[in-house]
């Protein structure tokens, strides 16, 4: 929940820092258009709430332009709610440089953009603009059930593989020092994790992660992973190819050592001294996977693709180019807890992926980059690895 701002020495905090998504400068110094405030207060509100802050010039550094704006706030307030449906608090500071105007924007609702005169804006930079389908899209399905917590019609406990069960549990107990997770039966410890409902019926996320090979090539065969070397750019035909169509926890390190294998060294100089790192790092390259496995829309086909090159590394999901349903894959249950997939990273701090959705398939590529290591106290030499991800 983003904090309105109510006091002079709030408002001086950010007056220090630059604008983004939830904080909105402007002068206004004497009028501001009615219509342009509301089409703010619904960005804002669409964004996750925000301030939107007059009487205050938007470059740095910020001065107090004491705004004539809006001198009668009960009105302005009233008017707000008759137009957008839903309260925005407004408050005025005095200061001695003059007067400031900041109107505080609650967050929309789940599932629920915010809209003015049929149309749903957000921020674009500087510029306020019409949601695209493709935003407005992953809003929508907020509200829809997590296709990862869904019962798999025909799945039984017997088609979860003992052996992925067993790595499950070793992670969990690691992450959580509870060691009494040894002495649970493999039922109760589903039914914690909720890969398995109170009937004992299994969930798609069991599945994706634990089902045995016989069991996702009959129920989910979707759920695969394809592995490609390729020498150069250039070459059509593939020098290595692997499939894997099981569970995440029964292949997750065989995909690793097939990257390591040809896991080139590469030598860089700072200052005197000169390093050798490895092309790819084993960190980034695990939470592009996991990444991979969670930003996916199971109801469709389309593999995983892991495309190994000399110098790049390319994670594909989903049906790169066509028209697939984006679903969320971060999911809150009524007591604020992750679901599904989400709520199995947390448990296993396995770097749970960020609240992403995926309308026409997701590829990160790693490149290979001679940068000297970041120096900074969380990061080691061996993570000059820059990624990008396109959609």
């Amino acid at each position: 929940m983003i904090e309105p701002i109510t006091t002079e020495q709030q408002l001086r905090d950010a007056m220090n820092v630059q604008e983004h998504e939830h904080l909105e400068f402007k002068a206004a110094k004497n009028n501001f258009n009615f219509d342009r405030l509301l089409r703010y207060c619904v960005a804002l509100a669409n964004e996750g709430g925000g301030n939107l802050i007059l009487g205050v010039s938007d470059s740095q550094p910020r001065q107090i332009t004491d705004t004539r704006c809006f001198l009668k706030l009960n009105d302005i307030k009233r008017k707000i709610l008759n137009a957008l449906k839903f309260r925005v608090d407004a408050c005025e500071i005095l200061t001695s440089e003059g007067r400031v105007l900041i109107f505080s924007c609650p967050p929309r609702l789940i599932g629920t953009p915010r809209e003015y005169k049929g149309q749903y804006w957000m921020r674009s930079g500087e510029s306020l603009v019409p949601m695209t389908p493709d935003v407005l899209q992953p809003i929508f399905a907020e509200s829809s059930p997590d296709f990862s917590q869904t019962i798999r019609e025909g799945a039984m406990l017997t088609d979860l593989a003992p052996e992925a069960i067993a790595e499950f549990r070793q992670q969990w107990i690691s992450k959580s020092d509870n060691y009494a997770l040894k002495q649970v039966s493999d039922k109760q410890l589903l039914a914690d994790a909720g890969l398995i409902n109170h009937d004992g019926r299994v969930t798609h996320a069991a599945l994706v992660l634990l089902g045995t090979p016989q069991a996702v090539r009959r129920l989910l065969p979707q759920a695969e992973v394809i592995f490609e070397y390729r020498s150069s750019d250039s070459a059509i035909q593939h020098q290595d190819r692997e499939e894997y169509r099981a569970g995440f926890f029964l292949w997750r390190n065989e995909v690793w050592e097939k990257i390591s294998a040809r896991n080139e060294t590469c030598s860089y100089r700072d200052d005197l001294f000169r390093y050798n790192i490895q092309a790819f790092n084993e960190d980034v390259v695990r939470e592009a996977l996991l990444n991979a496995i969670t930003h996916r829309e199971y109801r469709n086909g389309g593999s995983i693709f892991v495309h190994q090159f000399p110098n790049r590394l390319e994670v594909t999901n989903g049906c790169p180019g066509s028209e697939v349903p984006s679903f969320r894959t971060a999911f809150l249950d009524e007591d604020g807890k992750y679901e599904g997939l989400q709520r199995l990273w947390s448990l296993l701090s396995m770097t749970p992926p960020t609240q992403r959705t995926v309308g026409h398939g997701l590829t990160v590529g790693l490149h290979v980059a001679m940068l000297a290591p970041c120096k900074s106290a969380s990061s080691t030499a061996s993570t000059p690895i820059p990624t990008s991800g396109r959609l």
